[in-house]
């Protein structure tokens, strides 16, 4: 059985040989299996048997990345959002928000003009810098080396990339962070909670304006030769104890921009996957009624119990792994 016909089975609740296997490792994690006697020559993903592989367009402002400041232990540098962010220089934990672009609807009117669709958008030969979160087509300074380390995460990125992994009967998704998750790139998220509650027409230009930047891009990939199989959205919405703001909110701003993303991706005939970390069981039966596929990762340490779950919605959720699963501070 192939990945392709096994993660289709499991989406489809049905049991396939055997369960679908996959997960995203941090870098340092890598780097610290490569010290152990990991091969180089071969990617985490080819070694424990991945299914998965994901294609991502650039959705960001393009705004030039630039180092701002280096030393033996962190890089501060600015994003292709606008903003400032500082890193460990191996990447072993989320990036510290130093500045934010967008403070108000002025800063995002400046914004949204760069939020234009088109080929240049898209990495057909495979060469961009990619750092996880980070997709760029922006011209860069960030450290070769250091984002090199990563070249071997995932399955070989680009066109023919796509093609290999076809080949290989891997499930290819389209990849893309929407949502709440995405505008908190935009705007800090002490800001955005704010203008949820006080200025809820700006937040919903925000959110419709980057989903329709998504859907246009998955028909320019489309057009050009990427086939997939699913789609994989990326948009955390919850923390340990519960949601970051109310399902009111939910329902009254972010669900009809969820539902115009669901609704498309069904269309296309493509299963649709969730990635929402933390608490976010107020919110599903929302994710069930507008064509959700599949909620990840249910996060267990949220209070995602997944046999509770299962009591409550039957067939219609799939998931269970904690989110730090792999993260350098569990080994």
């Amino acid at each position: 059985m192939t990945s392709r016909e096994r993660v289709l089975m499991a989406l489809d609740h049905q049991e396939p040989d055997r369960v679908p296997i996959q997960d995203s490792v941090w870098t340092a994690t890598i780097e610290r299996w490569h010290r152990e006697g990991l091969s180089r020559n071969v990617s985490p993903a080819e070694y424990f048997g991945f299914e998965l592989v994901s294609f991502e367009p650039d959705t960001s402002p393009r705004f030039p990345v630039k180092i701002i400041e280096e030393n033996d232990n962190y890089l501060v540098a600015t994003t292709p959002f606008g903003g400032m962010r500082r890193n460990h220089k191996d990447y072993s934990t989320t990036p510290e928000i130093i500045d934010y672009p967008c403070r108000n609807k002025k800063d995002w009117e400046r914004i949204k003009e760069r939020l234009v669709p088109g080929p240049d958008r898209v990495d057909w030969e495979g060469k961009w810098l990619t750092h996880l979160s980070f997709t760029s087509s922006a011209e860069d300074e960030l450290h070769r080396d250091s984002v090199l380390k990563t070249s071997r995460l995932e399955w070989p990125r680009g066109l023919k990339g796509c093609r290999k992994a076809q080949r290989d009967g891997r499930f290819i998704c389209y990849k893309a962070m929407v949502g709440y998750g995405k505008i908190q790139s935009y705007v800090a998220s002490e800001r955005l909670l704010m203008a949820i509650a006080t200025e809820p027409d700006w937040v919903k230009d925000m959110y419709e304006t980057d989903a329709r930047l998504v859907i246009q891009m998955h028909e320019i990939m489309k057009e050009g030769g990427f086939q997939f199989d699913g789609v994989w959205l990326s948009c955390d919405l919850g923390y340990r104890n519960g949601l970051l703001f109310s399902p009111h909110h939910f329902e009254e701003q972010l669900r009809p921009t969820f539902q115009n993303l669901f609704d498309y991706f069904n269309g296309e005939k493509l299963p649709v996957i969730l990635h929402s970390c933390g608490c976010v069981k107020e919110l599903i039966p929302f994710f069930i009624e507008d064509g959700l596929t599949c909620l990840h990762p249910l996060e267990v340490k949220a209070g995602m119990d997944l046999i509770e779950l299962k009591k409550d919605f039957g067939a219609s959720v799939r998931g269970g792994s904690p989110g730090t699963t792999l993260g350098i501070s569990s080994l």
